[in-house]
């Protein structure tokens, strides 16, 4: 199973996102949470329109509001919470190894 580094767990702080780039078929960029020192994975590029998830806003719900449109997604899932957005997005496993997060790229 392949897996992309997105950086050491003590670099991504609690309520902060990053993007990281992937380049992959169908896939640009991933977003990467730290939700209540959860990590979360989801493709980067919101389900309804072109806006980076990475810079959406971390809600106390555990959803990420789209930066454009106000929709919310479950971090987990990836299921929109409200419209405009219909469709989910894509969400992977964070995994910790030796202090570093990755990201396994199953179903990619």
């Amino acid at each position: 199973m392949d897996k992309i580094f997105v950086c050491q767990v003590d670099d991504l702080e609690e309520g902060e996102a990053v993007k990281v780039d992937c380049n992959l078929e169908g896939i640009a960029a991933l977003a990467v949470f730290n939700f209540n020192g959860d990590f979360f994975a989801m493709h980067d590029k919101c389900s309804h329109g072109n806006a980076s998830m990475s810079e959406g806003y971390l809600e106390d719900d555990g959803t990420v509001e789209c930066p454009l449109h106000a929709s919310r997604f479950c971090l987990k899932t990836g299921v929109p919470q409200c419209v405009p957005a219909t469709d989910p997005i894509q969400t992977f496993p964070v995994v910790i190894e030796d202090g570093a997060l990755y990201v396994e790229l199953v179903g990619a």
